[in-house]
């Protein structure tokens, strides 16, 4: 798998795989998301491909106290040969050439394989944080849960 920046040609093969993953919302308009990703940091926008086939994508950002790892997705015919791994090596280089300290990232409680999948990589809950996930909706994309 070779890893890239995401190209504008990438768009509907991304979206694609979001949806097949299941990781789409309808509340969450996922040409909206990948459009303000581009306007704010387009280096963190990524994503593996075999031949020109796009296999794997995945959202990074950094806000200078934290970084972030979204809509990471890997083609169901992947899984298991180190496409996740590869593309989370990458995320967190890029992290960390920013001079990134932490990653953070959130999971669905009943994800419990994607969970694993980020325990094996040495990410753990923080309970000692007392952190809780709290949410205001700026723009609505679509119909709420």
């Amino acid at each position: 798998m070779r890893i890239r920046t995401f190209g504008e040609p990438d768009r509907a093969a991304v979206i694609s795989l979001w949806h097949r993953v299941g990781l789409t919302r309808p509340w969450n308009d996922p040409h909206r998301d990948i459009d303000r990703k581009l306007a704010d940091s387009p280096w963190g926008l990524l994503v593996g491909e075999d031949g020109d086939r796009v296999i794997a994508a995945v959202m990074v950002g950094y806000d200078g106290h934290r970084g972030t790892v979204n809509y990471l997705a890997v083609d169901p015919a992947w899984r298991g040969r180190g496409a996740g791994s590869a593309l989370m090596d990458h995320a967190e280089a890029l992290l960390l050439e920013r001079g990134c300290p932490k990653v953070n990232l959130q999971v669905r409680g009943d994800n419990a394989e994607v969970v694993a999948f980020y325990e094996q990589r040495g990410y753990r809950l923080e309970p000692a944080s007392h952190a809780v996930t709290l949410a205001l909706r700026l723009v609505e994309d679509g119909p709420q849960p």
